[in-house]
């Protein structure tokens, strides 16, 4: 199988994936082996949302259109023209995937196949619905996918090199007990948002997508703000408050109140919209329905704190303060060419031969 046919595969599966859209979900007759799979991929995005609660359809949509807008030829092709696909090598990496959100290890898996290699999945089980569905459609669009995917919840095994994500703590076992194996292995991270005051409605507006979607369980969602000294945050709380219908998510709702209940009797300060709170804290990961924030004097001492920080930080958003930041309400719309934690996993892939 050559990258051409890789590339229309998973430019066929964008196509399959756009008929899933926040408008509804609209079957399109020039969809391949849509009879087998459009009503077969409806019935697994609810069994999605019924296995985990923080997985509703509207999270679960925005993912699909996210992978739908990506997975277009144009854009794959651009992703893929940097790098030299000599040969097939057809060695097996494994990926161990986390379960936060929705398809969060999906762009692993598609930079694994575009390279050529096999993959060998082991899910989390908080998300193991989507993705195998997606790979059977894989495997009909292209057969030769066929045995180069394979899912297990068994002890990894007959594998080559391998990319695991976790938290901090499990990412000291992977270090261990892959330490003999190529990897990549991925920690905790965090987004910031810097703001200086100036930012208008609609970018206090857009900011307040890249803190709510998801419920804020990604680690591309901001987590943590750093503000002038004297900020006044009455335009922020503006800017977050189309998102106050959040507050009726049950699951959201039980940790609202939990770290309030918490804060409140530990007397900590905090200021708070009823469904968001925002607590002045120097970490960059807060609980569910909090974001912290931190003052800065200088931008520059700002850069240069960051600069030092950049393992635990995973986008910083602003407009233009610092060097690759990302604009206001991007932070869930990354591209092909967006890798996480910045570590090409396509290189990695070609290197294992």
């Amino acid at each position: 199988m050559d990258l051409q046919q890789r590339i229309n595969a998973f430019s066929k599966l964008g196509h399959f994936l756009s008929q899933f859209s926040s408008e509804g979900f609209a079957r399109n007759e020039d969809v391949a082996f849509n009879d087998e799979f459009f009503d077969g991929f409806k019935h697994q995005i609810k069994i999605a949302q019924e296995h985990n609660g923080w997985f509703t359809k509207e999270n679960i949509v925005f993912a699909l259109s996210g992978w739908s807008n990506q997975l277009t030829e144009s854009n794959i092709k651009i992703w893929t023209s940097k790098y030299k696909f000599k040969s097939e090598y057809l060695k097996t990496i494994a990926i161990i995937m986390a379960g936060n959100i929705p398809l969060v290890g999906f762009h692993d898996f598609i930079s694994v196949l575009i390279s050529g290699q096999k993959v060998l999945v082991k899910q989390s089980s908080n998300d193991k619905h989507l993705l195998p569905f997606l790979a059977k459609y894989l495997e009909h669009i292209e057969p030769e996918f066929k045995n180069r995917i394979t899912f297990t919840e068994q002890k990894l095994d007959h594998f080559d090199a391998v990319i695991a994500t976790g938290s901090d703590n499990t990412a000291r076992y992977f270090e261990y007990y892959f330490k003999g194996k190529p990897s990549i292995i991925r920690r905790n991270r965090n987004s910031v948002a810097i703001l200086n005051g100036s930012e208008t409605e609609a970018e206090l507006k857009a900011l307040s997508e890249d803190i709510f979607r998801y419920y804020g369980l990604g680690c591309r969602n901001v987590s943590k703000l750093f503000v002038p000294k004297g900020y006044d945050f009455q335009n922020f709380f503006k800017g977050m408050y189309d998102w106050n219908p959040i507050i009726h998510q049950h699951k959201y709702a039980n940790n609202y109140d939990y770290n309030k209940a918490v804060y409140l009797m530990s007397e900590f300060d905090i200021l708070e919209n009823g469904f968001l709170m925002i607590k002045e804290d120097e970490s960059y990961s807060s609980p569910i329905a909090t974001v912290f924030y931190e003052y800065y004097d200088s931008l520059d001492t700002l850069r240069a704190s960051l600069q030092k920080k950049t393992s635990q930080i995973q986008c910083v958003v602003s407009k233009g303060i610092i060097e690759n930041d990302i604009k206001f309400g991007h932070t869930q719309l990354p591209n092909l060419w967006d890798y996480a934690d910045n570590v090409d996993t396509i290189t990695f892939s070609l290197t294992i031969c």
